[in-house]
């Protein structure tokens, strides 16, 4: 049996502009990819179209895809590509009835089984991890789905779950991802410019779950457990992107990466014995971060700590996450920042209970810290995430789900407009980055992150008709 994946790409929100965010930051989908792998271990053949890296339209993608002749289409999708994705499902099911179109990810899951009510070109929904759901529902042929565990289907025209899929428990049982399988992996793909040293560099998801509790987070896939893969698994994996890719930095994409700290030391060891040439960035909450644990990161080659601050009014921390004081914040940004790896902050604007005052706290708050760089997204509600149940209650909610990719403001707190969320918005990137400070850092890339700079020339053109658009 053949499956065929597919990644839709989404809508472009630079209109007419080329989306440079897909070529400055272009991650592999690992998700589709991980279960892609555990079909092929299995004996099934399989093919991955992630339209981010080729992009084509739409007539053109659905010709390709039948002519690959697949049994079954499996599309991962988010809540801004699930219409894009449901219309190339369309297509095909018009041309070639016979395929089997399943649908899973990040939406799916949240939204759940409903979705086969109105959407009639989906046989089957993944809900919950997909890889052994995926294969025994192929392995099985598509009878008795309603035996299969974690399987949305139809009885009687209405959508029904089959049952609720049991974690994988042992998450070093799994192949690495299909890397092999994707078209031009890795020149195609990149990390965001200049948080990486070096190139070829890519993306690594070493754990699933979170235990924590915040409001806008959707866990619908993983839930709130938390499994990891142990130091040794991870290890290989680096040994097998640096051995088969040329890989020379990876950025671990976990939200929890340091939650384990005797993972977190057995791996640094293994790479500081190993001499393995790779650096790596991850994702680390501020409560884990001590003297010893940023001397650990920085000996075993972390280059990047990225932290998620979100905002900078105590108020607002305290309705939305595990609170920490802003000193304690300053000062845990400051260790890492000290101990020689670069530090960037990860905010938030427009989530409810804001009011512009508190925007600017967040803005004059991030200006005092250690920041090298910051990611500021537009809040969005989306489903699968607590807050999502009484959003409208909080403000004005426009569910338009192309739009929900947080670079739009679908959402509008009470006592707030949208003209000035766009204004403190463009305000927040415009006061942190036209700084002598972060000029001077980026200057530095010249030496630290030269493939960066290569890259920041070859698209300059694009780059000045940004920043042409934009109002910063």
């Amino acid at each position: 049996m053949k499956a065929l994946f597919v990644h839709p790409h989404g809508r472009n929100w630079l209109g007419n502009l080329k989306d440079i965010s897909s070529i400055f930051n272009l991650m592999p989908p690992l998700g589709m990819m991980s279960i892609a792998a555990y079909l092929e271990a299995k004996g099934m053949e399989v093919e991955l179209m992630d339209c981010y890296a080729r992009p084509m339209p739409t007539p053109e993608l659905v010709a390709h895809i039948i002519g690959s002749k697949p049994d079954v289409v499996g599309f991962s999708c988010t809540t801004s590509s699930f219409l894009e994705g449901y219309g190339i499902a369309h297509s095909i099911k018009e041309q070639a009835p016979e395929i089997k179109v399943i649908f899973g990810g990040a939406h799916a899951c949240s939204v759940g089984v409903s979705l086969l009510d109105t959407f009639p070109a989906i046989d089957y929904l993944i809900i919950g991890e997909g890889e052994v759901t995926f294969y025994e529902l192929l392995a099985a042929n598509f009878s008795g789905v309603e035996h299969i565990p974690g399987i949305g289907h139809r009885r009687d025209g209405k959508g029904v779950l089959s049952g609720i899929r049991q974690h994988i428990a042992d998450l070093d049982s799994l192949p690495f991802p299909a890397y092999h399988r994707l078209d031009q992996f890795p020149g195609r793909y990149n990390l965001p410019l200049f948080s990486y040293p070096a190139a070829p560099n890519t993306s690594i998801i070493s754990s699933r779950g979170c235990p924590y509790h915040c409001s806008y987070c959707d866990r619908s896939v993983f839930s709130r457990g938390f499994r990891f893969n142990s130091p040794g698994y991870i290890f290989e994996h680096l040994k097998y992107l640096h051995r088969d890719f040329g890989i020379r930095h990876v950025f671990f994409y976990d939200d929890l990466f340091t939650f384990d700290r005797s993972r977190v030391e057995e791996l640094c060891r293994l790479l500081v014995d190993n001499r393995l040439p790779v650096t790596y960035n991850c994702i680390a909450r501020l409560e884990h971060v001590d003297e010893e644990l940023v001397g650990l990161l920085k000996k075993s080659g972390c280059w990047q700590v990225n932290f998620g601050i979100e905002s900078g009014d105590p108020e607002v921390l305290k309705k939305h996450r595990k609170y920490m004081a802003l000193d304690a914040v300053h000062q845990k940004l400051k260790m890492v920042k000290t101990g020689g790896m670069r530090v960037k902050g990860l905010f938030m604007v427009g989530l409810p209970g804001e009011d512009e005052a508190a925007i600017r706290r967040t803005i004059d708050y991030a200006l005092t810290l250690p920041l090298d760089e910051i990611n500021v997204t537009k809040f969005t509600p989306f489903p699968g995430a607590p807050i999502y149940e009484n959003i409208c209650q909080q403000g004005e909610f426009r569910e338009d789900w192309p739009d929900m990719n947080c670079m739009n403001f679908v959402f509008i707190p009470h006592g707030m407009t949208l003209e000035q969320l766009e204004n403190l918005y463009n305000e927040f990137i415009r006061r942190f980055y036209r700084r002598s400070r972060i000029h001077w850092g980026y200057t530095k890339m010249l030496w630290k992150s030269p493939h960066s700079i290569k890259m920041f020339l070859r698209n300059l053109p694009e780059i000045l008709r940004f920043e042409m658009k934009q109002k910063w």
